[in-house]
């Protein structure tokens, strides 16, 4: 999920100078935290003391902070918030897969569209995914591919280092460039709606906190590092994605390895969104939820339905922008102090809510602004 968002860091630190490189830091901080405290919430202490893990999932949670206003409120609301930016997530998999093939091959005459319905057919497979298991050993080639992508984008700017110049950072800012830059770093780091689940499935659960910090620790080491030296090398002439700044003879590569890497992106929110409908449907049947001709045919629409919507949707990327400000930041930011806020008030010092309060307040600042740019945006198209 964070790698389409990464291959943007470079632009994002020409639009935001100096400030970009203490942002790809804050925002490892602050994502490890609200990890940290959407996890705190799946526990309770016993009579002895003792903390016991009582809520398994993020709906869970959200039902025990809304059981005095609706017992099931809150659920509702996590749950359509979680598959909402799911399926938005599988649907740009699907068109950046469109796109990338489309420049890989320039000499084939075949529009976009096409490219994405032929992603989409390797895609079928993903109708028999049952387990967890098959979606880890996918993501773990993912994570290959996605390191190889960075070590060949790295190499090739270290071979230019005789060009750089500090002198590229910008120390004046325009406000909405900035803005733009806060998104691209901060969701970068995001994967609060899969900490449950995995700190659920850990052989040892009291490792996840360490986990969660060298994980932060070493993406914000490899983020930095890679938008620093892509930046250096290329400058103003820095591109949205900076693999487009790449010779052609690499150019190619790259994009058929992020090809690669889209496709075995696809099945993890794809995997969570509809394990996310299979617990609705088990609360109200249970015998219904364990068909297989049931669970074909879910997978079946939700495969569908990405595939139309990355088809027939009009300025995807806006609206991609619109829902990822309201629900990116909501999931990342705003729940995870409000729930964490709710459930531990009488055992959180003054310090601990002072924090939590900061990180709402400060989700809730950049929902806004996000809404306020992707609204300008679509405004400005439709005219």
């Amino acid at each position: 999920l964070q790698g389409i968002f990464v291959l943007g860091l470079p632009y994002a630190l020409l639009h935001s100078g100096y400030s970009g490189l203490l942002l790809i830091v804050l925002a490892a901080a602050l994502c490890c935290y609200t990890g940290k405290i959407l996890v705190d919430c799946l526990y309770e202490e016993n009579e002895d003391g003792q903390l016991i893990r009582v809520r398994d999932t993020y709906e869970d949670i959200a039902n025990a902070c809304c059981k005095k206003l609706s017992p099931k409120l809150g659920g509702i609301v996590v749950n359509v918030t979680q598959v909402v930016e799911l399926i938005m997530t599988c649907i740009l998999y699907l068109i950046v897969s469109g796109n990338l093939l489309s420049h890989s091959f320039p000499y084939i005459p075949m529009m976009e569209k096409t490219w994405s319905v032929i992603a989409f057919v390797t895609l079928l497979p993903c109708i028999f995914i049952r387990t967890l298991k098959i979606v880890s050993k996918l993501s773990q080639l993912c994570s290959l591919v996605h390191f190889f992508i960075i070590f060949v984008v790295i190499t090739y700017c270290l071979t230019q280092m005789h060009q750089w110049s500090w002198a590229k950072f910008r120390l004046s800012l325009e406000f909405e460039d900035f803005l733009i830059s806060v998104g691209v770093i901060i969701f970068s780091y995001t994967s609060q709606i899969f900490l449950p689940t995995l700190e659920g499935n850990m052989k040892n659960p009291g490792e996840f906190r360490c986990m969660l910090n060298w994980t932060h620790f070493f993406a914000c080491i490899l983020k930095t590092t890679f938008a620093l030296t892509a930046f250096l090398t290329w400058g103003e002439k820095t591109k949205e994605v900076i693999t487009d700044n790449l010779p052609s003879f690499l150019e190619t590569l790259v994009n058929l390895c992020l090809l690669t890497k889209a496709l075995l992106s696809y099945p993890l929110p794809f995997f969570a969104a509809t394990e996310i409908v299979y617990s609705c449907i088990s609360k109200d049947n249970h015998s219904n939820y364990r068909s297989p001709l049931l669970a074909m045919t879910v997978r079946g629409s939700f495969l569908l339905l990405t595939l139309l919507m990355a088809m027939f949707t009009p300025h995807f990327a806006l609206l991609m922008g619109l829902s990822g400000s309201v629900t990116g930041a909501a999931m990342t930011f705003l729940l995870p102090s409000l729930f964490h806020l709710k459930l531990k008030w009488k055992k959180l010092s003054f310090l601990e809510k002072c924090a939590d309060i900061s990180v709402f307040i400060l989700g809730f600042l950049c929902s806004l602004a996000g809404i306020v740019c992707s609204v300008k945006g679509l405004l400005e198209v439709f005219g």
